[in-house]
């Protein structure tokens, strides 16, 4: 069963890597690079000390910077833990897919990080600031989404990577928010 899930998760990687162009190669790139979301982050960070002043923007700051260690280191210690290759190190699929950056990326990615931290960010920003904005949740999921499946596209991370990348991440990024609202009323308000 296992195998069985495994051989799909490699042949949906293939179709779905297979899909790439170089015309499109540049945007997948740019979208996946952890410097693209600066923009982001200085808007979601002026929208929230909007909403919660200076004592809760330090609040805040806190826990991304907490939030984004726990969704990264988490996902060092199952890359490491369960040691699944990133199709460019699996030699059964290596020389049937596009590798469209010069560096693969360290030799496991289960699961993704950049999956797990743009879904984290979106849950957490997506819900803290549901009333600042009334799209804002909704496009930052596609954000996160488009992260997400840019490891695909460019070639690092399975699909599976991915999904148990943005499931996990959406997790963490609900609770933080709820721990966040919960010290806002206790201790900021």
């Amino acid at each position: 069963m296992l195998d069985q899930l495994l051989q799909l998760d490699k042949d949906i990687f293939i179709y779905l890597n297979g899909l790439g162009t170089p015309t499109w190669d540049t945007f997948w790139q740019f979208i996946s690079h952890k410097f693209s979301t600066l923009p982001l982050y200085l808007f979601l960070l002026i929208l929230s000390y909007r909403k919660f002043g200076w004592k809760g923007i330090l609040v805040l700051v806190v826990s991304v910077g907490l939030l984004v260690t726990v969704s990264d280191q988490l996902s060092n210690f199952f890359k490491y833990g369960v040691g699944r290759f990133r199709p460019c190190h699996d030699s059964e699929i290596s020389s049937l897919m596009r590798l469209v950056k010069s560096y693969c990326g360290g030799k496991f990615g289960y699961y993704s990080a950049h999956a797990s931290n743009s879904f984290a960010i979106a849950l957490f920003f997506g819900i803290l600031l549901k009333s600042s904005l009334r799209h804002l949740g909704l496009a930052l999921v596609l954000w996160a989404f488009l992260v997400a499946y840019s490891r695909i596209y460019i070639g690092v991370h399975f699909p599976l990577d991915v999904l148990t990348g943005a499931l996990i991440g959406s997790f963490l990024g609900w609770l933080f928010a709820k721990l966040y609202i919960f010290a806002h009323r206790k201790f900021l308000v």
